[in-house]
């Protein structure tokens, strides 16, 4: 008999590297244990990618629940690691192996003195700010509700931090357009752009008294990584990348109407009456020049980390491996990790050619490249889950099956877990009592 047949694997996660993992995994005849957070698994696909990519964000959770929907893997939802299930506890069940892809939830902290304690009080971090975007038009959401201000301060500079710029720009349009009592929709404002829309109500933002935000990057604009930059490349293809770079950020300030402003970074803050009122910027470079640059609201971009454990060793940000290539974590025995959990970011290398016509596409179609991005992304991480599920596969042949009835115990453990937060077994009755109301619903 094989003896992956009498191994059972829990999973942390079940976003796109812990469910390929599981898809994986009873191929090969394993059982799998799947312990969400949410009650949806989806990750970052529902929480992180702005709610316009409709299209995109169906077709990455269907494939998700393609996987998922199988008698061998067991979906325990709304069970948090570290507080309903620990890892001494799933340690002490006996299960063969136990795999981290808990992905990257923690926004990675601006380096500056007690700065956190100033979140809700003139500061917002991204995960937070495009969850809320993403679910408050929802009767049942309940986070922290975020308040929008004109004239805010975005500190970051990657593709996620566009898209809160994005999501800054649409929110204070859309109030100022319905204070006049014009209904706007959202999903033609992202896709025809800021200036469209007011053209065609005969307004400006000057008109409805909207300054508009300001991202403040560290690096020089061309370093912004809105187009990859292969590692092997020639100064001349570089120079053209740059140039790329800068056009399609031109381009995309027209559209959105945002102020961009390179080489300075926040080095100290400015608080009064116990709130961030905004930051003391510095210049990069041989002046080092400090200004001073007020807001009513700061939103930090400037990554994701993984949420740390204390069970789980870490170094710094991320997760303490031993052996890069198996990726199990160091001092512990049979723990893995996966996907983001590993990298704190998508991990892949990227190339592309830039022929005029790759370059006229991109300034042209950039907010379907990246969408196309960010498929790359998930395929990247699915394509190092399967690489990483072969090494665990031959870790666990070299393991001792577990026997039928310590199977049954592990089993009925999950059931006690699954039945505390009313999940019956059937995944896609749960999926879709849990699935929120879609905006584009809406009337």
């Amino acid at each position: 008999m094989d003896v992956n047949r009498s191994q059972i694997v829990a999973i942390i996660g079940g976003g796109v590297a812990g469910s390929e993992a599981a898809a994986q995994l009873v191929k090969r005849g394993v059982k799998v244990l799947i312990f969400e957070q949410h009650a949806l698994p989806y990750g970052k696909i529902e929480e992180g990618l702005p709610k316009w990519h409709v299209k995109l964000r169906d077709q990455e959770e269907q494939k998700i629940d393609e996987k998922l929907d199988h008698p061998d893997i067991h979906y325990i939802p709304c069970t948090r690691f570290g507080k309903d299930i620990t890892l001494k506890a799933l340690q002490q069940w006996g299960v063969s192996a136990i795999l981290l892809a808990f992905g990257a939830w923690r926004d990675r902290r601006l380096p500056i003195k007690d700065i956190d304690n100033y979140i809700g009080k003139g500061l917002y971090y991204q995960n937070q700010l495009v969850s809320w975007f993403n679910h408050r038009h929802e009767d049942r959401w309940s986070a922290m509700a975020c308040k929008i201000e004109d004239d805010a301060i975005i500190v970051g500079g990657g593709l996620a931090s566009l898209d809160v710029v994005k999501i800054v720009m649409i929110e204070l349009l859309l109030s100022s357009l319905q204070k006049l009592g014009i209904q706007q929709d959202l999903f033609t404002l992202e896709k025809d752009g800021i200036p469209a829309v007011l053209k065609k109500h005969q307004l400006t933002l000057k008109k409805l008294g909207i300054k508009g935000c300001t991202l403040y990057y560290r690096r020089r604009i061309e370093d912004m990584p809105l187009t990859p930059l292969p590692t092997k490349i020639s100064k001349l293809q570089k120079e053209k990348i740059y140039s790329l770079r800068k056009r399609i950020l031109a381009n995309l300030q027209r559209h959105y109407c945002f102020r961009v402003v390179e080489n300075h970074f926040p080095v100290d803050k400015l608080v009064q009456d116990d709130r961030l009122i905004g930051f003391i910027f510095q210049e990069r470079g041989a002046s080092g020049k400090l200004i001073r640059v007020y807001s009513p609201l700061t939103i930090s971009s400037i990554g994701s980390v993984p949420e740390k454990y204390s069970e789980i060793p870490f170094e710094n940000d991320l997760l303490a491996l031993e052996e890069p290539l198996l990726v199990k974590v160091k001092g512990l025995e049979n723990v893995f990790a996966i996907g983001n959990a590993v990298t704190g970011r998508g991990n892949i290398r990227e190339s592309l050619t830039h022929s005029r016509a790759t370059t006229q596409h991109l300034l042209e179609n950039f907010l379907q490249w990246q969408r196309n991005h960010f498929r790359q992304l998930v395929r990247a991480q699915e394509l190092q889950t399967v690489t990483t599920i072969n090494e665990i596969d031959h870790h666990l042949k070299t393991r001792t099956g577990l026997s039928h009835s310590k199977i049954n115990t592990i089993l009925q453990k999950v059931r006690q877990l699954q039945l505390r937060v009313g999940y019956t077994g059937a995944y896609r009755e749960w999926i879709a009592r849990h699935l929120p109301v879609r905006l584009e619903n809406l009337g």
